[in-house]
């Protein structure tokens, strides 16, 4: 019955009502203007999601363990008509199921050998969902409930800004790969901080009624965000004269909600964003923010504006952005190899871009990578990804004679 429920409230309100700002997309309070191409894309969508539930109405009968298997695998069958649907429209769409809870919940434990700690938290396993996605924090319960080991926010910046124009998001499905250049689009941390402390304050509440005399000191997975780690990334206004002003503000408002926050000073789509990344005035920067000059971490590495083959010789090539994506992982591998080297293991490291598979997750790790980001993939893949990812990784840790992540790590640069 509850299936039945979902499903039709999702065909007669159709998703997109209200009006949602999300991740890849300009605050406006304007529903977009979707073309027939959008709205032939949604009904398929809506007919596909149809025949999930009804199979899933007899699968339902079967043990927990195979339904969600069988949930995850069924949302391969709606990434098809995603690819129909404008890439906006289409994140968006995206982020409102997992908003609403209408995304695979993971209830089957996580191999016990890609468990790990990091900064004193726990991680269920390392696969982490990179920045951009959930750009505003509407989703972050239901990114979790997928079976993410943490999920990252943002970039959030401290005054709403609508971002670059339209269009700005280009897929270059052939090479598993896309183009952007949104431009640090978000409400701001007002909204941010509302929405965190709503979700925040709910989890609490939820947890004391289960556990009520559950002790404080008693050690648990996950962190501030429930079962899962939660990470913020901070970003800074295209207009802002003052960089550390503005990441001070995120710190201090958002920091009571996150695991960890991310300083962001890669993205090639503000101007003069990475003349941060000099020695000098990255050191100044963190002393400005942190108050003091130390970095429990790094992410290795985010978009390029180079076009590596076969993006080259593809037409798409041509727009202005930061590439994504499959073509980015030997780049990526390489450079988390040097900074490995360079920062002689001690600094956790997050290796990002490219990942696809649990083969490439545990490339990372061995390149250097404590925990593993994905975001381009997941946009193709769909939450069945997710746990095809973690079961692979499982199987080469295993394979190699490693009893864990941590033994793993780095142990290419060795």
């Amino acid at each position: 019955m509850a299936l039945r429920k979902i499903f039709r409230e999702f065909m007669n309100k159709r998703v997109l009502s209200p009006p949602l700002l999300t991740a890849r997309h300009c605050s406006s309070a304007a529903a977009p203007n979707i073309p027939h191409s959008a709205k032939k894309g949604r009904l398929l969508t809506g007919a596909t999601i149809g025949l999930v539930i009804a199979g899933g109405a007899y699968v339902s009968t079967v043990d927990e363990a195979t339904f969600c298997s069988w949930l995850f695998s069924a949302t391969k069958l709606v990434n098809p008509f995603f690819a129909l649907l404008d890439p906006e429209v289409a994140h968006r769409l995206a982020v409102s199921a997992a908003a609403r809870g209408w995304v695979p919940r993971e209830k089957r434990p996580d191999p016990s050998n890609i468990g790990l700690e990091v900064w004193g938290r726990k991680f269920s396993n390392p696969i982490g969902l990179a920045a951009g996605f959930d750009k505003n924090a509407e989703a972050v319960d239901g990114l979790l409930a997928l079976g993410f080991g943490f999920v990252e926010v943002g970039s959030v910046t401290p005054v709403p800004q609508e971002g670059n124009p339209k269009p700005r998001i280009f897929r270059l499905p052939r090479e598993g790969a896309i183009i952007n250049r949104c431009g640090f689009n978000s409400e701001g941390i007002v909204a941010v901080a509302k929405r965190l402390g709503a979700q925040h304050g709910k989890r609490k509440l939820d947890e004391t009624s289960r556990n009520p005399s559950s002790s404080t000191d008693e050690v648990k997975h996950g962190g501030k965000a429930g079962p899962g780690i939660l990470g913020v990334n901070l970003g800074k206004n295209k207009t802002s004269e003052d960089a550390a002003a503005d990441y001070a503000q995120g710190v201090h408002t958002l920091s009571q909600y996150a695991d960890y926050l991310v300083i962001n000073v890669s993205s090639p789509n503000t101007p003069g964003l990475r003349m941060l990344q000099g020695r000098k005035q990255l050191k100044d920067l963190v002393k400005k923010v942190a108050l003091a000059l130390r970095l429990d971490g790094l992410i290795i590495s985010n978009t390029t504006v180079s076009r590596p083959d076969p993006v080259s010789k593809n037409p798409v090539a041509v727009e202005v952005g930061g590439l994504s994506g499959k073509p980015l992982f030997n780049l990526s591998i390489n450079i988390l190899k040097e900074m490995y080297v360079l920062t002689r293991g001690k600094i956790p490291l997050i290796g990002c871009g490219g990942v696809s598979s649990g083969r490439e997750a545990y490339q990372k790790i061995r390149a250097g990578a404590t925990l593993v980001q994905l975001y381009t993939a997941f946009a193709y893949g769909g939450p069945a990804l997710i746990p095809q990812i973690k079961a692979e990784l499982a199987e080469c840790l295993e394979r190699d004679g490693f009893k864990s992540v941590i033994e793993a790590v780095g142990a290419d640069c060795r």
